[in-house]
Protein backbone atom coordinates (compact mmCIF):
# COMPACT_ATOMS: atom_id res chain seq x y z
CA UNK A 1 0.00 0.00 0.00
CA UNK A 2 2.93 2.45 0.73
CA UNK A 3 4.48 2.13 -2.10
CA UNK A 4 1.29 2.24 -4.59
CA UNK A 5 0.64 5.20 -2.40
CA UNK A 6 4.20 6.78 -3.25
CA UNK A 7 4.08 5.62 -7.18
CA UNK A 8 0.66 7.82 -6.97
CA UNK A 9 1.99 10.59 -5.65
CA UNK A 10 5.27 10.52 -7.93
CA UNK A 11 2.80 10.97 -10.79
CA UNK A 12 0.94 13.14 -9.96
CA UNK A 13 3.97 15.41 -9.39
CA UNK A 14 4.84 14.32 -12.68
CA UNK A 15 1.52 15.21 -13.94
CA UNK A 16 2.00 18.44 -11.98
CA UNK A 17 4.75 19.63 -13.78
CA UNK A 18 4.63 17.95 -17.40
CA UNK A 19 1.04 20.74 -17.09
CA UNK A 20 2.79 23.72 -16.53
CA UNK A 21 3.68 25.98 -20.17
CA UNK A 22 7.18 26.55 -19.38
CA UNK A 23 6.85 28.98 -22.44
CA UNK A 24 4.66 30.72 -20.68
CA UNK A 25 6.81 30.73 -16.62
CA UNK A 26 10.32 30.60 -18.13
CA UNK A 27 10.04 34.31 -18.99
CA UNK A 28 8.97 35.54 -15.26
CA UNK A 29 11.69 32.99 -14.01
CA UNK A 30 14.49 34.91 -16.40
CA UNK A 31 13.32 38.10 -14.52
CA UNK A 32 13.52 37.28 -11.14
CA UNK A 33 16.20 35.95 -11.77
CA UNK A 34 18.15 38.94 -13.68
CA UNK A 35 16.86 40.97 -10.08
CA UNK A 36 18.99 38.83 -8.41
CA UNK A 37 21.82 39.55 -10.32
CA UNK A 38 21.14 43.06 -10.73
CA UNK A 39 20.88 43.30 -6.26
CA UNK A 40 24.25 40.93 -6.33
CA UNK A 41 25.94 43.65 -9.39
CA UNK A 42 25.08 46.99 -7.24
CA UNK A 43 22.59 47.25 -4.23
CA UNK A 44 21.30 50.47 -5.98
CA UNK A 45 19.44 48.06 -8.71
CA UNK A 46 16.96 46.58 -6.36
CA UNK A 47 16.02 50.40 -4.88
CA UNK A 48 12.11 51.17 -5.94
CA UNK A 49 13.52 54.66 -7.51
CA UNK A 50 15.58 52.56 -9.78
CA UNK A 51 13.04 49.98 -10.59
CA UNK A 52 10.80 52.61 -10.80
CA UNK A 53 12.81 54.31 -13.80
CA UNK A 54 13.50 51.53 -15.48
CA UNK A 55 9.84 50.47 -15.96
CA UNK A 56 9.14 54.33 -17.03
CA UNK A 57 11.90 54.13 -19.86
CA UNK A 58 10.80 50.34 -20.91
CA UNK A 59 7.39 51.96 -21.92
CA UNK A 60 7.93 53.13 -25.20
CA UNK A 61 9.21 49.50 -26.36
CA UNK A 62 6.84 47.37 -23.61
CA UNK A 63 3.87 49.55 -25.29
CA UNK A 64 4.91 48.82 -29.33
CA UNK A 65 5.75 45.38 -28.45
CA UNK A 66 2.23 44.95 -26.82
CA UNK A 67 0.68 45.40 -30.79
CA UNK A 68 3.45 43.28 -31.73
CA UNK A 69 2.30 40.61 -29.90
CA UNK A 70 -0.88 40.50 -32.20
CA UNK A 71 0.98 40.94 -35.33
CA UNK A 72 3.33 38.01 -34.38
CA UNK A 73 0.42 35.99 -32.99
CA UNK A 74 -0.98 36.24 -36.54
CA UNK A 75 1.77 34.84 -38.05
CA UNK A 76 3.32 38.55 -39.54
CA UNK A 77 5.89 40.61 -38.94
CA UNK A 78 6.17 44.51 -38.68
CA UNK A 79 10.06 45.86 -38.76
CA UNK A 80 8.55 49.64 -39.90
CA UNK A 81 7.54 50.56 -35.73
CA UNK A 82 10.71 52.37 -35.10
CA UNK A 83 10.42 54.56 -38.31
CA UNK A 84 6.76 54.47 -38.00
CA UNK A 85 7.15 56.28 -34.51
CA UNK A 86 9.78 58.98 -35.58
CA UNK A 87 7.13 59.72 -38.15
CA UNK A 88 4.44 60.10 -36.36
CA UNK A 89 5.88 61.80 -33.48
CA UNK A 90 7.39 64.29 -36.71
CA UNK A 91 3.95 64.71 -37.46
CA UNK A 92 2.46 65.47 -33.91
CA UNK A 93 5.06 67.81 -33.35
CA UNK A 94 4.90 69.62 -36.87
CA UNK A 95 1.31 69.67 -35.86
CA UNK A 96 1.20 71.28 -32.41
CA UNK A 97 3.74 74.20 -33.98
CA UNK A 98 1.83 75.10 -36.80
CA UNK A 99 -0.37 77.52 -34.36
CA UNK A 100 -3.80 76.45 -35.90
CA UNK A 101 -5.58 76.65 -32.90
CA UNK A 102 -4.73 79.25 -30.70
CA UNK A 103 -5.66 77.86 -27.12
CA UNK A 104 -2.88 75.39 -25.70
CA UNK A 105 -4.60 72.37 -24.19
CA UNK A 106 -7.25 72.50 -27.46
CA UNK A 107 -3.96 72.28 -29.81
CA UNK A 108 -2.59 69.39 -27.58
CA UNK A 109 -5.89 67.36 -27.56
CA UNK A 110 -6.37 67.86 -31.27
CA UNK A 111 -2.47 66.89 -31.75
CA UNK A 112 -3.31 63.58 -29.95
CA UNK A 113 -6.04 62.54 -32.13
CA UNK A 114 -4.36 63.46 -34.58
CA UNK A 115 -0.85 60.94 -33.77
CA UNK A 116 -3.44 58.76 -32.82
CA UNK A 117 -5.16 58.56 -36.53
CA UNK A 118 -1.74 59.05 -38.13
CA UNK A 119 -0.31 55.75 -36.48
CA UNK A 120 -3.82 53.82 -36.83
CA UNK A 121 -3.59 54.51 -40.75
CA UNK A 122 0.22 53.88 -41.16
CA UNK A 123 -0.74 49.98 -39.26
CA UNK A 124 -3.82 49.93 -42.03
CA UNK A 125 -1.63 50.82 -44.52
CA UNK A 126 1.21 48.12 -43.54
CA UNK A 127 -1.78 45.47 -43.20
CA UNK A 128 -3.41 46.19 -46.51
CA UNK A 129 0.63 45.95 -48.36
CA UNK A 130 0.52 42.51 -46.68
CA UNK A 131 -2.58 41.60 -47.41
CA UNK A 132 -4.18 43.12 -50.14
CA UNK A 133 -0.93 43.47 -52.20
CA UNK A 134 -0.05 39.31 -51.61
CA UNK A 135 3.70 40.69 -50.24
CA UNK A 136 5.25 38.76 -47.22
CA UNK A 137 5.12 40.96 -44.23
CA UNK A 138 9.10 40.80 -44.18
CA UNK A 139 9.53 42.61 -47.46
CA UNK A 140 6.55 45.04 -46.72
CA UNK A 141 7.32 46.67 -43.61
CA UNK A 142 11.17 46.72 -44.72
CA UNK A 143 9.66 48.66 -47.57
CA UNK A 144 7.55 50.75 -45.54
CA UNK A 145 10.47 51.24 -43.01
CA UNK A 146 12.42 53.35 -45.42
CA UNK A 147 9.40 55.07 -46.27
CA UNK A 148 8.64 56.57 -42.99
CA UNK A 149 12.29 56.94 -42.33
CA UNK A 150 12.81 59.24 -45.61
CA UNK A 151 9.93 60.82 -44.85
CA UNK A 152 11.17 61.95 -41.18
CA UNK A 153 14.15 63.02 -42.46
CA UNK A 154 12.57 64.90 -45.30
CA UNK A 155 9.83 66.30 -42.72
CA UNK A 156 13.06 67.55 -40.63
CA UNK A 157 15.25 68.88 -43.43
CA UNK A 158 18.08 66.48 -42.33
CA UNK A 159 17.84 68.26 -39.08
CA UNK A 160 15.47 67.87 -35.98
CA UNK A 161 11.67 68.67 -35.55
CA UNK A 162 11.31 70.80 -32.21
CA UNK A 163 7.92 71.62 -30.58
CA UNK A 164 8.04 75.01 -29.86
CA UNK A 165 5.59 76.41 -27.88
CA UNK A 166 6.40 76.84 -23.63
CA UNK A 167 2.26 76.77 -23.09
CA UNK A 168 2.12 73.25 -24.45
CA UNK A 169 5.58 72.02 -22.87
CA UNK A 170 4.33 72.84 -20.00
CA UNK A 171 0.92 71.42 -20.16
CA UNK A 172 2.30 68.38 -21.90
CA UNK A 173 4.73 67.59 -19.72
CA UNK A 174 3.21 65.74 -17.02
CA UNK A 175 1.78 63.12 -19.47
CA UNK A 176 5.89 61.72 -19.04
CA UNK A 177 6.72 63.35 -16.01
CA UNK A 178 4.15 63.10 -13.53
CA UNK A 179 2.61 60.68 -11.45
CA UNK A 180 -1.01 59.13 -10.75
CA UNK A 181 -1.43 58.33 -7.23
CA UNK A 182 2.46 58.29 -6.79
CA UNK A 183 2.85 55.52 -9.58
CA UNK A 184 4.69 57.13 -12.83
CA UNK A 185 2.21 58.18 -15.92
CA UNK A 186 4.12 55.65 -18.50
CA UNK A 187 3.80 53.10 -16.18
CA UNK A 188 -0.12 53.43 -15.64
CA UNK A 189 -0.29 53.38 -19.78
CA UNK A 190 1.52 49.99 -19.83
CA UNK A 191 -0.82 48.56 -17.39
CA UNK A 192 -3.77 50.16 -19.29
CA UNK A 193 -2.68 48.88 -22.37
CA UNK A 194 -1.85 45.87 -21.40
CA UNK A 195 -5.29 45.14 -19.64
CA UNK A 196 -6.89 45.65 -22.66
CA UNK A 197 -4.64 43.95 -25.05
CA UNK A 198 -4.90 41.13 -22.96
CA UNK A 199 -8.88 41.10 -22.32
CA UNK A 200 -8.86 41.08 -26.60
CA UNK A 201 -6.42 38.40 -26.85
CA UNK A 202 -7.77 36.30 -24.23
CA UNK A 203 -11.05 37.09 -24.47
CA UNK A 204 -12.87 38.35 -27.37
CA UNK A 205 -13.75 36.13 -30.82
CA UNK A 206 -11.19 38.58 -32.40
CA UNK A 207 -8.46 37.36 -30.56
CA UNK A 208 -9.42 33.56 -30.82
CA UNK A 209 -9.27 34.62 -34.70
CA UNK A 210 -6.05 36.00 -34.49
CA UNK A 211 -4.48 32.47 -33.11
CA UNK A 212 -6.24 30.64 -35.30
CA UNK A 213 -4.83 32.60 -38.14
CA UNK A 214 -1.73 32.42 -36.77
CA UNK A 215 -1.94 28.92 -35.93
CA UNK A 216 -2.70 27.91 -39.77
CA UNK A 217 -4.40 30.15 -41.94
CA UNK A 218 -5.71 27.57 -44.33
CA UNK A 219 -7.50 25.76 -41.79
CA UNK A 220 -8.75 29.22 -40.18
CA UNK A 221 -10.28 30.12 -43.90
CA UNK A 222 -11.93 26.98 -44.03
CA UNK A 223 -13.17 27.94 -41.00
CA UNK A 224 -15.15 31.36 -42.23
CA UNK A 225 -12.55 33.51 -40.81
CA UNK A 226 -11.83 36.20 -43.04
CA UNK A 227 -7.79 35.69 -42.82
CA UNK A 228 -6.79 38.75 -44.34
CA UNK A 229 -9.24 41.04 -42.26
CA UNK A 230 -7.99 40.00 -38.90
CA UNK A 231 -4.35 40.56 -39.94
CA UNK A 232 -5.13 43.97 -41.36
CA UNK A 233 -6.90 44.81 -37.85
CA UNK A 234 -3.65 43.34 -35.94
CA UNK A 235 -1.24 46.25 -37.93
CA UNK A 236 -3.49 48.66 -37.10
CA UNK A 237 -3.39 47.32 -33.59
CA UNK A 238 0.59 47.93 -33.92
CA UNK A 239 0.31 51.37 -35.74
CA UNK A 240 -2.15 52.23 -32.77
CA UNK A 241 0.63 51.13 -29.95
CA UNK A 242 3.01 53.01 -31.58
CA UNK A 243 0.77 56.19 -31.37
CA UNK A 244 0.55 55.90 -27.59
CA UNK A 245 4.14 55.34 -27.34
CA UNK A 246 4.56 58.72 -29.52
CA UNK A 247 1.71 60.10 -27.44
CA UNK A 248 4.61 59.36 -23.97
CA UNK A 249 7.71 59.77 -26.19
CA UNK A 250 6.91 63.95 -27.34
CA UNK A 251 6.85 65.10 -24.11
CA UNK A 252 10.06 63.52 -23.13
CA UNK A 253 11.99 65.15 -25.56
CA UNK A 254 9.92 67.37 -27.30
CA UNK A 255 12.26 66.48 -30.58
CA UNK A 256 12.52 64.20 -33.01
CA UNK A 257 15.22 63.08 -35.81
CA UNK A 258 16.55 60.76 -38.12
CA UNK A 259 17.96 59.00 -35.09
CA UNK A 260 14.61 58.72 -33.42
CA UNK A 261 13.21 54.98 -32.94
CA UNK A 262 16.49 53.52 -34.48
CA UNK A 263 16.62 49.61 -33.53
CA UNK A 264 13.45 49.83 -31.75
CA UNK A 265 11.77 46.85 -33.90
CA UNK A 266 14.72 45.00 -32.60
CA UNK A 267 13.85 45.72 -28.91
CA UNK A 268 9.86 45.18 -29.41
CA UNK A 269 10.39 41.65 -31.17
CA UNK A 270 12.81 40.72 -29.18
CA UNK A 271 10.44 41.43 -26.06
CA UNK A 272 7.69 39.38 -27.84
CA UNK A 273 10.28 36.52 -28.12
CA UNK A 274 11.64 36.45 -24.75
CA UNK A 275 8.15 37.11 -23.60
CA UNK A 276 7.06 33.56 -24.56
CA UNK A 277 5.20 34.31 -27.90
CA UNK A 278 5.97 32.01 -31.04
CA UNK A 279 7.54 33.86 -33.87
CA UNK A 280 5.91 31.54 -36.50
CA UNK A 281 2.47 32.68 -34.62
CA UNK A 282 -0.29 30.56 -33.30
CA UNK A 283 0.71 31.89 -29.98
CA UNK A 284 0.34 35.40 -27.89
CA UNK A 285 1.51 36.05 -24.93
CA UNK A 286 0.92 39.89 -23.83
CA UNK A 287 2.01 39.83 -20.22
CA UNK A 288 5.16 37.93 -21.18
CA UNK A 289 6.05 40.43 -23.26
CA UNK A 290 5.62 43.20 -21.06
CA UNK A 291 8.14 40.94 -18.78
CA UNK A 292 10.56 40.81 -21.95
CA UNK A 293 10.55 44.34 -21.96
CA UNK A 294 11.42 44.98 -18.60
CA UNK A 295 14.39 42.17 -19.00
CA UNK A 296 15.64 44.41 -21.71
CA UNK A 297 15.53 47.18 -19.88
CA UNK A 298 17.40 45.62 -16.90
CA UNK A 299 19.72 44.66 -19.11
CA UNK A 300 20.53 47.32 -19.98
CA UNK A 301 20.22 49.08 -16.77
CA UNK A 302 22.69 46.23 -14.87
CA UNK A 303 25.07 46.91 -17.62
CA UNK A 304 25.29 50.85 -16.84
CA UNK A 305 25.47 50.34 -12.98
CA UNK A 306 27.92 47.30 -13.61
CA UNK A 307 31.57 47.26 -14.99
CA UNK A 308 31.47 43.24 -16.36
CA UNK A 309 30.30 44.71 -19.80
CA UNK A 310 30.59 47.87 -21.74
CA UNK A 311 27.17 50.04 -21.99
CA UNK A 312 28.19 50.20 -26.03
CA UNK A 313 27.49 46.86 -25.97
CA UNK A 314 23.89 46.40 -25.08
CA UNK A 315 22.65 46.25 -29.30
CA UNK A 316 24.84 42.95 -29.04
CA UNK A 317 23.73 41.67 -26.00
CA UNK A 318 20.21 42.52 -27.40
CA UNK A 319 20.42 41.01 -30.36
CA UNK A 320 22.07 37.86 -28.62
CA UNK A 321 19.21 37.60 -26.20
CA UNK A 322 16.47 37.13 -29.19
CA UNK A 323 18.92 34.62 -30.78
CA UNK A 324 19.00 32.20 -27.01
CA UNK A 325 14.78 33.15 -26.62
CA UNK A 326 14.31 31.24 -30.21
CA UNK A 327 16.41 28.67 -29.04
CA UNK A 328 14.66 28.04 -25.87
CA UNK A 329 11.47 27.99 -27.23
CA UNK A 330 12.37 25.45 -29.62
CA UNK A 331 14.27 23.43 -27.22
CA UNK A 332 10.85 23.57 -25.03
CA UNK A 333 8.62 23.50 -27.86
CA UNK A 334 10.31 20.48 -28.84
CA UNK A 335 10.07 18.71 -25.16
CA UNK A 336 6.22 19.62 -25.23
Amino acid sequence: MGSEKMEQETTASRSFWSDIDMRAVAPFIALLLLLIVGALANPNFISITNLSNVATRSAFIAIIAVGATFVISSGDLDLSVGSMLAFVASLMILFMNSGVIADPLLMLLAAVLFATVAGTLCGLFNGLITTVGKIEPFIATLGTMGIYRGLTIWLAEGGAITLRSPDIQEIYGPVYFGSILGVPVPIVCILAVTLVAAFVLYRTRYGRHVVAVGSNRDVARYSGINVDKVRTIAFMAQGLCVAIAVLLYVPRLGSTSATTGILWELQAITAVVVGGTALKGGAGRVWGTICGAFILELVGNIMLLSNFISEYLIATIQGSIIIIAMLVQRTLTRKS
